[in-house]
């Protein structure tokens, strides 16, 4: 599964409909690395998502994956464990943790991200986004592809966007890693004036 929305904030996510366009001018999106994360792709996302939403980008010094998260039953991190507990911490505005680990939640047998709009602040995982995981030959463009698409899809959650039915929108709910791939990096017509209306 793609995503999610934490469910104690999913309902609440339509409150951000009410945000004035004066005070999102005055917001950044702040890339979180958790871990060791590979330098091109921070960069990659700090150069790619301004043209998508045309705010500054700016990357937060790396900070630990919280320990609580870890199953060792399933070998997993539990995502909206590790979102709560960054949550705790003094973030600066709308923000992008980035880790290398497997994420899970209750119910699922995985997911690429997951986002909480109430505390401005979303995860995603790089580590079933590459090739190599599958066991297929590496291939470095289309994972970087595969990770703007997650990071642009889970900083749309926080800026009020919802799941959208259109197949080549990047808010487009993923079944799978396929229906990745066949969407773009970009929102739909629609979605593109829902944020326009957010910000109104």
């Amino acid at each position: 599964m793609q995503s999610i929305i934490s469910t104690k904030t999913g309902l609440l996510i339509f409150t951000f409909l009410f945000l004035s366009l004066e005070v999102f001018a005055q917001e950044k999106i702040y890339i979180l690395p958790l871990g060791e994360i590979d330098e091109e792709v921070i960069q990659y996302l700090k150069n790619k998502i301004p043209h998508v939403f045309s705010l500054e980008v700016e990357v937060c010094s790396p900070k630990k994956i919280p320990l609580i998260s870890f199953n060792p039953k399933r070998r997993q991190y539990h995502s909206s464990l590790i979102l709560e507990e960054l949550s705790k911490e003094k973030l600066k505005g709308y923000t992008l943790a980035i880790c290398d680990v497997d994420l899970y939640v209750e119910g699922l047998n995985f997911v690429f991200g997951e986002a909480n709009p109430l505390n401005k602040i979303c995860i995603i995982s790089l580590t079933r986004l590459r090739q190599e995981y599958y066991g297929l030959p590496k291939d470095n463009n289309l994972f970087l592809l595969r990770s703007l698409k997650e990071a642009i899809h889970e900083l749309g959650h926080l800026f009020g966007l919802s799941h959208c039915p259109d197949p080549k929108c990047v808010m487009h709910f993923s079944n799978c890693l396929l229906d990745t791939d066949k969407k773009d990096f970009n929102f739909c017509n629609l979605c593109k004036r829902k944020l326009k209306d957010v910000h109104r």
